[in-house]
């Protein structure tokens, strides 16, 4: 079974053919259907072999969709001082891609 493990957002992620990633979003101007493709390819295995890459593997795509485009789920942040009067609320949507893997070379 092939895999690799790529780096996107500041995370890493282990994909395959087919898999469905939720990643976070991508800088610049993008929409459903557009086709990504990430070059910072840290480790490849296609069964057999396994190409370790220093940091990334030269010429190693992972080609990809997105099929979705959306906010995660509103999280509360508080900021609170005891004593002192102080406490402030706010909440936060992380944005997010929703991206099906094609290939992997």
């Amino acid at each position: 079974m092939e895999f690799a493990v790529i780096q996107t957002g500041g995370k890493q992620y282990t994909v395959t053919k087919g898999d469905m990633v939720t990643i976070e979003k991508l800088s610049g101007i993008h929409k459903k259907g557009d086709a990504v493709v990430f070059d910072k390819v840290l480790l490849w295995d296609n069964g057999k072999d396994t190409t370790i890459g220093t940091p990334y593997i030269p010429n190693a795509t992972v080609k990809a969709t997105i099929t979705d485009i959306g906010r995660g789920p509103k999280i509360t942040v508080v900021h609170y001082k005891q004593k002192s009067r102080y406490f402030k609320k706010n909440t936060h949507r992380q944005p997010f891609f929703k991206v099906k893997i094609d290939s992997l070379s």
